[in-house]
């Protein structure tokens, strides 16, 4: 009988893509969760919060692989290095984490949190591999449908975004944590360059909405990093089908 997979984040947007192929390779999953939840076919869950350190030494123990999906707006670093020293302990042989396309190049907070994360998996001492991805479809709606709201639709000059799609994600992830230890892979992201105004239109379209759009700037050296494209993939990314255009025809349409 082969070891489980550790997932943290298991339940998440990514996770729920994941999960399941990993399961349809034939792997055993289990999934850290903050919140109890039923066994299911093949899925053991194991209840603990990596910030508060619950649960992770449960979680990795008899596990050879971990892949590394929990997220959130803040305290992803610690979150990571509570994870990554119960692993190295328990003798974890691969792990494979998730983070973003500019975590070493855009100077925001939850960014650093990122790269932080990145450098903790890399000094674990545990053979690992790390993908950075781009903005998926789903967190790209979540903000065009908050700005959607407001009168007038605010577009960030020289802010440029590429969304992938989650599910491209976790098939490389699940690809990703089935092989062998690569580091830093390529980076994914998806097949267009979109400015806000381009997001924002086909949704309006949908929707039935019509907004002015509003030119904004947005300071600071966060500013020049993404008007610089600090945040999109460099030469040598890999790319996603999916188009947002795609992904919207089915989630509004």
């Amino acid at each position: 009988m082969t070891a489980p997979i550790l997932v943290t984040g298991g339940t998440g947007t990514l996770g729920a893509h994941v999960v399941p192929l990993l399961r349809a390779s034939g792997h055993e999953v289990r999934i850290l969760t903050r919140h109890a939840r039923p066994a299911a076919d093949g899925i053991e869950h194991v209840t603990g919060d990596l910030l508060k350190g619950e649960g992770v030494e449960a979680a990795v123990d008899g596990v050879e692989t971990v892949l590394h999906l929990a997220g959130g707006p803040k305290g992803d670093d610690e979150a990571t290095r509570a994870l990554v020293t119960a692993a190295a302990r328990a003798g974890v042989r691969h792990l494979v984490y998730v983070s973003v396309i500019g975590a070493d190049r855009v100077p925001l907070a939850w960014m650093r949190t990122k790269l932080e994360s990145e450098r903790a998996v890399a000094e674990s001492g545990i053979p690992w591999t790390t993908l950075r991805a781009a903005q998926f479809h789903e967190l790209t709606l979540t903000m065009v449908e908050k700005m959607a709201k407001l009168p007038v639709f605010p577009v960030p000059g020289g802010l440029r975004l590429q969304p992938v799609d989650s599910r491209e994600v976790a098939a490389r992830l699940a690809e990703l944590a089935l092989g062998a230890p690569s580091g830093l892979v390529p980076d994914l992201a998806g097949p267009h360059l979109h400015d806000l105004a381009a997001l924002a239109r086909p949704y309006l379209r949908l929707t039935g909405r019509r907004r002015p759009m509003l030119p904004v700037r947005i300071p600071g050296k966060a500013g020049r990093a993404y008007r610089a494209g600090e945040n999109l993939a460099p030469t040598g990314a890999e790319e996603g089908k999916r188009t947002w255009e795609e992904f919207l025809a089915e989630r509004l349409g």
